[in-house]
């Protein structure tokens, strides 16, 4: 008999019986006490890393989860002890998780919310006592500190959340209060979906779950002033021409901000002023270039370091390596090293098995 069917904690997915949506639980409650904080560890780590200290590991944890994947839609409920929780970038470059998750706490909440370094929101301030709705873009970096809590979570494909705010990656790390009624509304659809889930028809959970998934993307875009408007749209619209224009250029090593503004016919203050959450154009330019570097050493493990670096419009090698070092705090063959770590223990254990094939008569 196998680990997995020694304990007594970790149930197999639930398969839909007469349509009942399918459910899959995990909790950490029957593993012994020293082992309880590693076997959450191992369970969410193909999306986000537990990071425990020396004193955390051999201490006792509580945790458990519900699953519940709907077409297109993700919704889980966890509760959970207090814990660091961080998605790199070497995370990110070996996994193809890319939806925006909402995080709806129902009791606690997050303390701080750490993005990466290079740009001024490096830091997102938050109480736990008052944090009820937490968006981040999984295409992004972040580090966060839970408190103990229940929370609510809703993995949401770009394309809805696009419906409501046509900039979406500007809400990554952004947090709302419970303020309006919009946001009441909200957060009650949401603990409703919590409580009732578990006994819906398949179709029904899919309803409830697009129904409320909508919900919090409209409280968090208006409460945040992300609304999709005219001027908001229009704004959007150039951003993303700005970027296509980047993206396209990304290699040529004379690539600069000033080329951008004259090829593009901007004003030099509208295009600075729409990076500025980015810490400006060329702070946008360098984090892309470094960003598809990440990409080019996890891809290619055997690909030369100073090739990756001239692919990315980088002038040198030495000027990659400090600029990489001081972005991801570690050398580019650190990172090769630790994303290959990645890409052998990337499983998603929550995978659903597949139902029985009927032979044909």
């Amino acid at each position: 008999m196998n680990s997995r069917a020694r304990r007594g904690d970790l149930q197999a997915p639930a398969l839909p019986a007469q349509g009942i949506v399918a459910r899959s639980h995990f909790s950490v409650h029957g593993e012994p006490a020293h082992r309880q904080l590693l076997a959450w560890r191992e369970r969410v780590g193909h999306v986000i890393d537990v990071l425990p200290s020396k004193a955390d590991i051999g201490k006792p944890f509580s945790a458990e989860i519900d699953r519940y994947k709907v077409d297109g839609l993700l919704f889980t409920d966890c509760r959970s002890d207090a814990m660091l929780l961080e998605r790199s970038l070497a995370r990110i470059s070996t996994d193809n998780v890319r939806d925006y998750v909402f995080h709806v706490f129902a009791e606690g909440g997050v303390d701080d919310v750490a993005l990466r370094a290079s740009t001024p929101r490096h830091k997102t301030p938050s109480s736990s006592a008052t944090t009820k709705i937490l968006a981040l873009d999984m295409n992004q970096p972040v580090r966060m500190r839970r408190s103990s809590c229940r929370v609510l979570t809703f993995f949401v494909p770009a394309s809805l959340v696009q419906q409501t705010l046509p900039d979406p990656e500007a809400i990554h790390g952004r947090t709302i209060q419970d303020a309006t009624p919009l946001t009441r509304l909200a957060l009650e659809h949401a603990a409703a979906l919590g409580a009732n889930i578990g006994g819906m028809t398949a179709a029904a959970a899919d309803s409830a779950v697009r129904n409320a998934a909508h919900l919090v993307v409209a409280a968090f875009g208006k409460q945040a002033g992300l609304s999709g408007n005219a001027r908001s749209a229009a704004r959007a619209a150039l951003f993303g021409r700005v970027r296509r224009y980047i993206q396209a250029n990304l290699h040529r090593a004379e690539l600069t901000p000033e080329g951008v503004v004259s090829a593009l016919h901007v004003s030099r203050p509208t295009i600075y002023r729409m990076f500025q959450h980015e810490g400006g154009l060329g702070a946008y330019i360098r984090h892309l270039r470094l960003r598809q570097a990440a990409d080019e050493l996890a891809r290619y493990p055997h690909m030369m370091v100073t090739d990756v670096a001239y692919a990315v419009g980088f002038k040198s090698a030495s000027d990659f390596t400090r600029a990489f070092r001081r972005a991801h705090g570690m050398a580019p063959q650190e990172f090769r090293a630790l994303s290959q770590t990645y890409r052998l223990e990337r499983q998603d254990p929550w995978q659903m098995p597949q139902m029985p094939q009927v032979p044909s008569a």
